[in-house]
């Protein structure tokens, strides 16, 4: 997850300067339409694939946000938020790890950015309208404003006629793939402000590293 959402920073005043007026018409609607929202909650799946190596791995995440404070959870890690302190807890290492929040850090594990990933440092090119698992979509690429700073070429994204996000891909100059495939798409769902909190008591016997 990490390596996808570290590509993905908030809106900027130059954001489809070099991008063709379909997509930037659809992108604007789905940033319209996120930005609305309350609240949501998100299940997704990652898949994985480098033929370099042979990896061909495939996760389960799901994350709730709600303003500035998100939940996010895939394997063995899971970020919380509450918009002035982040805790990464890390099951395998029975550690979590707190930090202030840096609104510069482009590599927060945030799941809204995972859902406004065009908003900043992209170009973005309407490719066709077709077709997701029998539902209609819209297929879009975005390529990378300045290339030589990432480790990748393209992200395809794949949204649907309702404008709501379905798939994210990531093509890498190494050759391997990230996928994201949304499976779940809650808006204003209900949630406390407690999930945004890290709380010891749920994780007897972990060790607290403050930054």
């Amino acid at each position: 997850m990490k390596y996808l959402l570290i590509t993905l920073v908030f809106i900027s005043a130059s954001l489809f300067a070099q991008s063709d007026k379909k997509s930037s018409e659809i992108l604007d609607k789905m940033s319209t339409e996120i930005k609305s929202l309350n609240s949501f909650y998100i299940e997704f799946d990652m898949k994985v694939k480098n033929p370099a190596t042979g990896e061909n791995s495939n996760q389960k995440g799901n994350g709730y946000v709600k303003g500035d404070k998100y939940f996010a959870s895939l394997g063995q890690n899971t970020l919380v938020s509450n918009g002035v302190k982040n805790w990464t807890i890390v099951k395998e290492e029975k550690v979590t790890y707190q930090s202030d929040v840096d609104l510069e850090d482009d590599e927060a594990m945030n799941p809204k950015k995972l859902m406004t990933i065009w908003e900043n440092g992209f170009k973005s090119r309407y490719v066709e309208q077709t077709k997701l698992n029998g539902v209609g979509v819209h297929k879009i690429n975005l390529f990378p404003t300045n290339p030589s700073e990432v480790n990748y070429h393209t992200i395809t994204l794949y949204v649907g006629l309702n404008n709501e996000l379905k798939k994210a891909k990531m093509s890498t100059k190494d050759g391997s793939t990230m996928t994201y495939t949304i499976q779940k798409f809650a808006k204003n769902k209900e949630v406390p402000d407690s999930k945004f909190v890290y709380n010891p008591k749920n994780y007897p016997g972990y060790q607290l590293i403050r930054d």
